[in-house]
């Protein structure tokens, strides 16, 4: 028979073993339900990350009312004002104005006892009239000349044709406004070819999607592409740029399967220079593309958490604090409904990443300088004590818990956070390149992958030009329509030629740029 003490060790190892069990399993029980509970905000709740203390930024009068201060003596002044210029008419400014007038004809008017009617007020009402999108046919008739005189005396016949603009596609019908609305409308309105062909049949037009689709790869590669390349070697002068990357589903990649994955990858300046924003496609996420493609670039480099862009020679990245603050508020959300409410460690890392961006909201107007400036008084100090206080929670949360992933992401990017304190032209965030990346994301939920590398290349291109468009306040449709009637006239090998047709030029005419 086992003695009494043996017996005892072998409960207290099996006990302790027991514990230990215990213990993984609640960890994992308290993982699945964090899981659980974020997968049911992002199906059903709301995407914006508001939280209850930001609610207090735009709750002001409440806020700083002291109902016990006594009230300023208040004298009232009745009187009558003429009515200002409302919103309505301050949106109808810029349009151009058609104006349609009823009157009574002469002989209505006559007044009952037989006098004359004179016109005593008119009436006004103010409506918007659309013309959908019309399609018509146009000829270009180039006439030959010839001399009579030279053709009777059988001298050297002197023939003379008068000049025409080069097509944009020789053989084609393709003119510069329909492969500039074909484009609009599927990379800025998200509207798939096959739908552009049922409105175009709709029309009474027989215009297939394969046909508008040979037009778009035509014209991003014959047109589009050298203004592409020109932007690129602009993108790469810049000393701070934004980058992000999102998958692609290309169906015929060599060597590939069609339900491989790819990937866009997005780079983009700041807020100095141009407004620039590059799509390049790529088969993978490997870090070699961002290393091609920034090949040449020295200076800072805006980016989320991806290692993919470590390593990379003369750059020096920069964290972004929106991921650090997105974290907290996830692991607010994985929290149970009755904890909600408490004073949780979470709400005090959130707190941190607000007070900071509220900083930075203060910072908006201020020069680089200044802003380096005021960061190193203001945003330092309390950059020292959040890292303190993430030093402190680290060995006191689960690593997998959402809680200890928003800790963990902290201190693992840290020294990619605190580089915005090195420069003032640099930015709290990466919010930049992720807008910049949405209308793609937006335009694949439509239209869901394309059909050959070529296509995503050309769908890269075309992209390029638009989104830089629309950040230089330019009309995308008035711009590609303008560049498909000059690049086909130019010589495009010429950079000074190139340089005034990109989106930022002063050269483009007003007819390309957004009323406003």
């Amino acid at each position: 028979m086992q003695n009494t003490a043996e017996i005892i060790e072998k409960l207290e190892i099996k006990c302790a073993l027991l514990e230990q069990q215990n213990a993984e399993l609640t960890a994992k029980l308290t993982w699945f339900e964090e899981q659980f509970r974020l997968s049911q905000q992002q199906r059903f709740g709301r995407s914006r990350e508001v939280t209850s203390e930001q609610t207090q930024l735009f709750n002001e009068a409440e806020a700083e009312a002291r109902p016990s201060l006594p009230e300023p003596t208040i004298e009232e002044i009745n009187y009558k004002r003429r009515k200002a210029q409302g919103k309505r008419e301050a949106q109808l400014k810029d349009l151009p104005e058609e104006t349609i007038e009823y009157h009574l004809p002469p002989e209505e008017q006559v007044c009952a006892c037989g006098g004359p009617l004179h016109e005593m007020s008119t009436e006004v009402r103010q409506e918007l009239k659309i013309v959908p999108p019309q399609v018509s046919v146009v000829k270009h008739v180039r006439h030959t000349y010839a001399c009579r005189r030279c053709e009777r005396e059988e001298l050297n016949t002197f023939v003379i044709t008068a000049p025409m603009p080069s097509p944009l596609l020789p053989g084609s019908l393709a003119s510069a406004s329909a492969v500039a609305h074909i484009m609009t409308q599927k990379y800025v309105e998200a509207m798939p070819l096959y739908r552009q062909e049922q409105a175009m049949a709709r029309q009474g037009v027989e215009l297939s999607r394969q046909t508008m689709a040979n037009w778009m790869l035509q014209a991003a590669e014959r047109w589009l592409e050298p203004l592409y390349r020109r932007m690129h070697e602009q993108l790469l002068k810049e000393e701070t740029l934004h980058a992000d990357e999102t998958d692609l589903q290309v169906l015929h990649e060599p060597g590939r399967s069609a339900t491989s994955k790819s990937y866009l990858w997005l780079y983009r300046t700041g807020r100095a220079g141009p407004a620039i924003v590059l799509y390049d496609y790529q088969t993978t996420r490997a870090h070699k593309h961002a290393r091609q493609f920034l090949s040449g670039f020295k200076g800072y480099l805006h980016v989320d958490g991806y290692a993919g862009y470590n390593g990379l020679p003369h750059i020096t990245l920069v964290g972004c604090w929106a991921h650090a603050r997105r974290g907290f508020v996830q692991a607010l959300k994985a929290l149970p409904a009755e904890s909600k409410t408490a004073e949780v460690a979470a709400k005090e890392g959130l707190a941190y990443c607000n007070s900071l961006f509220a900083l930075e909201r203060q910072m908006h107007a201020l020069s680089p300088e200044e802003r380096c400036a005021m960061r190193l008084s203001h945003s330092r100090p309390l950059v020292d004590d959040f890292h303190a206080w993430l030093v402190f929670q680290r060995p006191r949360v689960l690593p997998k818990s959402a809680f200890g992933q928003a800790i963990f992401y902290c201190l693992n990017q840290w020294d990619k956070l605190t580089a915005f304190l090195k420069d003032g032209r640099l930015e709290l965030d990466n919010n930049r390149a992720e807008r910049s990346i949405k209308p793609f994301v937006i335009g694949r939920k439509n239209w869901l992958f394309s059909n050959t590398p070529r296509g995503a290349k050309a769908s890269a291109t075309i992209y390029s030009i638009v989104e830089t468009a629309k950040e230089n306040g330019l009309n995308p449709f008035a711009y590609l329509k303008y560049l498909f009637e000059k690049l086909p006239n130019v010589d495009i090998q010429n950079t000074i030629t190139l340089d005034e047709l990109l989106p930022w030029s002063e050269a483009l005419p007003p007819d390309c740029r957004v009323n406003k």
